[in-house]
């Protein structure tokens, strides 16, 4: 029997790992695991390559729960260790086993596998037990050991009774961690951290259900077995070649991966590089509508096989952090901080691979079926126009693909659409106006208005197309976007010919007066006179483009002037001094029809743009039938 103390760098490194090396204790599995998974593939390199002289065979990590004993067993089929690596590996704190072999190996690469590191990895365990034991035994012919620890410093190392080669980890766990007694609390972190861990994973066993033997009577139940339970899949699909996978394969996958999502994704997008980094990986885009409050946590990070993190932000680009599926790389350490994200330059690169992916994807769907492409629009324009507004280099792309559809269900790429719409829609300027609408029964009287001159009205409903617009209005030449409630049409697209007003200076100035009488002071209305086709409607509510867009943006951050969000809607009420009805409120003799021809137009204006509600169209509607009596 050998004693001694454990080499560290401080006086006692137990307190440190217990409070300060992660901060979920429950990582402490996945460190094991992890070990144990490194273990089992350093011997399968080693095999392969001649130097280990014994059978692989089909090796797997088995855990086991005691409650009664209160420890928890981990144990492999793997490498082992003779006394001479526990000494070296387990009693050198942060010695790393791990990356001494691969740079012993290099040859192995990354079809060894190796995710874990002895030293701190293992120590985890010291998290939530007052005491680990190590039992075991090399593939080498040397003895098996027993090694032991309470907590601190001090350990036992004597000749173990270990027999078939691989290590047992016993865990007896502390009073104020037995949580991880419970059998529902391993299950879930298995599950989490191990799911698709490339070494089958055992956990207790399950209730097989047999073929009925021929002949078997009807109500005869069928028989049962008792077989091993392997909680995790050791091959899941992106760790396989795209050409080995049908729709099918991916679908099954995302099924695996997201259980209790019952809406199958759009598409989807597999990743594999291998230089300048290690990356493999599948992404899906499931149906998006125009939620940009979508849960962004569904991005699977892997480290060889191993659960990392639900939050990718930093590795993805955050537009695409709406999606959902796996990344997988080595590059990336176990233990993920932010700021370790934001410098480190391979991480940089893995971002901006996945960017490129993702919109040569996008580009190849759209070319290959440009119908199925437009049928999915609705459901992926968000990201699109995000990734457009966040990335230049995928803006850039995206230009060629990104569409705009009309208020008909037309659907153009930009290049399409100012070439279709350049003729009638140029104003006197030289400048291509784009017409669009954000809400098609809301504005329906101004896009039925607009098609009777013959423009194309766009339908832009996502919440982010204000900035969207802002920036296509900085990069391409001689275009502007204009709500088609934004100004009356005639000055949204200004040609050379001026309509001449009816109305003189002097009636124009009574006209106004009057309107502002009946609006009062405390109006939200700002009156305009603007003489327009007498076939145009008579009132006019319109919403100025600019502070509408600005405040817009502010909502939706990012944009627009500073508090302009909070500030209340703005409107203007544009009178056509050229029809009828603006000179019979004008020519008026009595000042309580003129008021009631005011606030029946005025009403009909605000329904017409969905602005009449409560008690005000209560009133409306009992005018109404006093007008009609």
């Amino acid at each position: 029997m050998a004693t001694g103390k454990i080499n560290v760098s401080v006086d006692n490194i137990f307190p440190l790992i217990k409070k300060f090396l992660y901060s979920d204790h429950e990582i402490f599995l996945r460190e094991l695991i992890s070990n144990a998974t490194d273990a089992t593939l350093k011997l399968k390199h080693l095999t392969s390559i001649g130097e280990a002289k014994v059978e692989y065979g089909n090796p797997q990590i088995e855990v086991k729960v005691n409650k009664d004993a209160k420890t928890l067993h981990i144990s492999d089929q793997g490498i082992g260790m003779t006394e001479e690596e526990v000494t070296k590996y387990i009693n050198e704190v942060a010695f790393s086993g791990a990356e001494e072999f691969l740079d012993k190996y290099k040859d192995a690469g990354k079809d060894a596998g190796i995710i874990g590191h002895f030293g701190l990895g293992f120590y985890s365990a010291f998290m939530v037990a007052d005491k680990v034991e190590i039992i075991t035994k090399s593939f080498k012919d040397a003895p098996s050991v027993h090694w032991s620890c309470e907590g601190n410093p001090e350990f036992e190392l004597t000749e173990g009774t270990r027999e078939e080669r691989g290590t047992e980890i016993i865990l007896h766990i502390a009073e104020d961690s037995e949580e991880f007694l419970e059998e529902g609390r391993i299950r879930e972190l298995l599950q989490k951290y191990n799911k698709f861990m490339p070494v089958p994973i055992k956990f207790g066993t399950r209730t097989e259900t047999l073929p009925k033997p021929e002949g078997a009577a009807e109500d005869e139940p069928a028989p049962t077995q008792e077989v091993d339970d392997i909680i995790n899949n050791p091959n899941p699909a992106w760790t396989k070649k795209p050409t080995d996978l049908k729709d099918e394969d991916y679908g099954a996958f995302y099924r695996e991966l997201y259980p209790m999502q019952f809406e199958e994704p759009l598409f989807n997008i597999h990743l594999n590089v291998d230089y300048p980094f290690n990356l493999t990986g599948i992404l899906y885009f499931p149906k998006l509508k125009n939620d940009l409050n979508l849960q962004k946590d569904r991005i699977q990070l892997y480290q060889n096989q191993v659960f990392v993190t639900d939050n990718v932000e930093g590795i993805v680009p955050e537009f695409l952090t709406m999606l959902r599926g796996v990344i997988d790389s080595p590059d990336i350490p176990l233990n993920v901080s932010r700021s370790y994200l934001q410098a480190d330059g391979a991480v940089k690169k893995i971002s901006s691979y996945i960017t490129r992916k993702v919109a040569d994807k996008l580009q190849s769907l759209f070319k290959e079926d440009r119908e199925a492409f437009e049928q999915k629009w609705n459901d992926i324009k968000i990201v699109i126009e995000y990734g457009m507004l966040s990335e230049e280099k995928f803006y850039e792309k995206a230009d060629g693909f990104a569409l705009y559809p009309t208020v008909d269900g037309a659907y153009y790429t930009f290049e399409e659409l100012k070439e279709k719409i350049a003729p009638q829609q140029t104003d006197k300027d030289g400048k291509c106006v784009i017409l669009y609408a954000s809400e098609t029964e809301a504005q329906h009287s101004y896009i039925e208005a607009a098609k009777e001159k013959g423009y194309e009205v766009l339908l832009m409903d996502s919440p982010i197309v204000s900035h969207l617009m802002q920036k296509l209005e900085g990069d391409k030449e001689k275009i502007s976007f204009a709500r088609v409630d934004a100004d009356p049409l005639e000055k949204l697209i200004q040609k050379e010919e001026k309509q001449i007003s009816k109305l003189s200076e002097e009636e124009q100035e009574t006209l106004k007066g009057q309107l502002q009488g009946v609006l009062g002071e405390q109006s939200s209305f700002t009156v305009q006179l603007e003489a327009m086709d007498s076939k145009q409607a008579p009132f006019v509510i319109t919403e100025p483009e600019f502070m509408r867009r600005m405040k817009e943006m502010q909502q939706t951050g990012g944009g627009g002037m500073f508090g302009m969000g909070n500030m209340p809607e703005m409107y203007n009420l544009v009178v056509n001094t050229n029809h009828p009805l603006t000179g019979e409120i004008l020519n008026t003799k009595t000042d309580k029809k003129r008021e009631r021809l005011i606030r029946q137009s005025l009403d009909l204006a605000r329904l017409s743009k969905g602005l009449l509600k409560g008690e005000e169209l209560t009133k409306f509607i009992a005018r109404s039938y006093d007008m009609v009596k």
